[in-house]
């Protein structure tokens, strides 16, 4: 699995050349408002396989998708309900993941289940990126499973150097929090990783809302 992984300082030219990686099938690293995360085109299956493997992810976790807007969430989920509608307009660009039904054209090699996990990252590097490939991007942390996110260039080079085809440094990740995420396909919202926005902040915009015990 060993290669050489080129490191670009972020800027125009350099996510234009990242883009040009991902869309060859190539995995990127990059910053988002949390933590770095790795990515690869959500519609090549065999890029998606290689996501799992340079970050050692079980088979059975699906891969979020990263979107460069809301209106994005109808091309990936079969239904949107009006919460999702409100919980977007509410915190994204940010920290918050929705668990929505998910679209039959979405890959089984993001996710496997009946559902798929979307953002919209709250970070000009990303959202840049995301929009010059021009669709969702799988994304997970840049990390080994089971290790502590990365939120620097460098924790990410030290982990992942040699794993990955390139990573974009912009430096430190301005949150540092993983994303809350919400899965929205229950008959009552739910909290299924408490992150960078609140339960509190949630249920001022969605009222009822569960929570799942860690």
């Amino acid at each position: 699995m060993k290669k050489r992984t080129r490191r670009l300082k972020a800027s125009e030219r350099s996510v234009r050349i990242a883009a040009g990686v991902l869309l060859d099938g190539g995995v990127v690293a990059f910053p988002t408002d949390t933590v770095y995360g790795i990515g690869v085109r959500s519609d090549d299956d065999a890029a998606v396989g290689r996501l799992y493997l340079v970050k050692e992810r079980p088979i059975e976790k699906a891969i979020p998708l990263l979107l460069a807007s809301a209106a994005e969430m109808p091309t990936v989920a079969r239904e949107v309900p009006e919460t999702a509608w409100r919980l977007a307009e509410a915190f994204w660009p940010g920290g918050l993941t929705i668990v929505l039904p998910k679209r039959e054209t979405v890959s089984p090699a993001v996710s496997a289940e009946d559902s798929v996990a979307v953002r919209v990252p709250a970070h000009d590097v990303a959202l840049s990126l995301i929009r010059a490939v021009g669709i969702p991007l799988a994304t997970t942390s840049a990390n080994i499973s089971g290790r502590t996110s990365a939120t620097t260039a460098d924790e990410v080079w030290e982990e992942l150097n040699g794993r990955i085809d390139l990573l974009l440094d912009a430096g430190e990740c301005p949150g540092g929090i993983p994303s809350t995420v919400v899965d929205l396909t229950t008959s009552v919202p739910k909290v299924l990783r408490q992150g960078a926005i609140s339960v509190e902040r949630l249920r001022a915009v969605v009222g009822e809302l569960g929570v799942r015990e860690t």
